[in-house]
């Protein structure tokens, strides 16, 4: 294979995983109008056409989508095998990409991202926020981080946090002339919490025992953001159920009253995951490592 040819290559499969003509031009350092003439002459050689475009969307055609599922585990190797080299530097090296819900990505990445950065330099880190538990084998990603209960049984998981717990909360003000439930079938005025991407309204799931309940609540206000829930139940409008670390220091600034604790399961934490295989590259085996130093 030419060189020429296997810059083609890597053009198309960068437009791929990036979904757009203009994010991989970005990414390869060429023009937009420079990778759209590279497209055209590998289709040319090929003989036949390997991407939808239109003025908003790019897609793989049938034989694009073919000839990608060969090409990602060859590129993929070759990848590793540089990764490999940059190993045996003083410092790893390579880009790494992250798949990880907003809620741990402001717990667990937030507070690192400048000290990782600037301990490995080198790293190529990308951090995509994502809610829809999306398949990071299928998304391309190295890595990402879930609850441990939504964990696929194949993956490689490294725990991160301490076991979690729902908290129900109210404001003193709200409290103020309500009965404090004790059992969830008393709950009054809920803030209900809709799964993002058009997803169903959650069940407050309750155990106590050998007793599990769940409950679709009532209330007047639907939203899709913890952060937002927060707010609501700090401005007096009802209960909100949450994971309990989320609400402790409104807890203990004695701005939000705990109550159906008993009430409240326990569930595995968050871990980070990632495919199985003999040898974790470099760079994510530095990522995993900074994380674990720093929870």
């Amino acid at each position: 294979m030419r060189g020429t040819e296997f810059s083609k290559l890597k053009a198309f499969a960068a437009i791929i995983e990036e979904g757009s003509f203009v994010r991989a031009a970005a990414r390869l350092r060429v023009s937009p109008p420079a990778l759209s003439q590279t497209i055209r002459g590998l289709e040319e050689r090929v003989g036949v056409r390997l991407l939808n475009r239109t003025t908003r969307s790019v897609s793989p055609t049938a034989a694009g989508e073919t000839l990608f599922a060969r090409l990602a585990p060859a590129f993929s190797e070759l990848e590793g095998a540089v990764a490999d080299a940059h190993a045996s530097r003083d410092r790893p090296a390579g880009s790494l990409r992250i798949n990880v819900p907003r809620i741990a990505a402001m717990r667990f990445i937030a507070p690192i991202l400048g000290d990782f950065q600037r301990a490995y330099p080198d790293i190529a880190l990308t951090v995509i926020i994502d809610d829809m538990l999306t398949d990071i084998v299928e998304g391309r990603f190295d890595a990402g981080i879930r609850l441990g209960e939504r964990l696929e049984k194949d993956m490689v998981a490294v725990k991160l946090s301490e076991d979690l717990q729902m908290a129900a909360v109210a404001a003193p003000a709200y409290l103020e002339n309500r009965t404090i439930p004790r059992h969830p079938q008393e709950l009054h005025r809920c803030i209900n919490f809709q799964w993002p991407g058009g997803g169903n309204i959650y069940r407050w799931e309750f155990a106590r025992g050998q007793r599990a309940l769940e409950i679709a609540v009532n209330g007047g206000l639907t939203v899709n953001d913890t952060e937002l829930m927060i707010r609501a139940a700090l401005d007096g409008v009802g209960v909100a159920y949450m994971l309990d670390y989320q609400v402790r220091p409104w807890i203990e600034a004695g701005k939000l009253i705990r109550f159906l604790e008993a009430w409240s399961p326990r569930f595995p934490g968050f871990y980070l995951y990632h495919t199985s295989s003999r040898q974790v590259p470099p760079a994510l085996r530095a990522f995993i490592d900074f994380l674990l130093a720093r929870r």
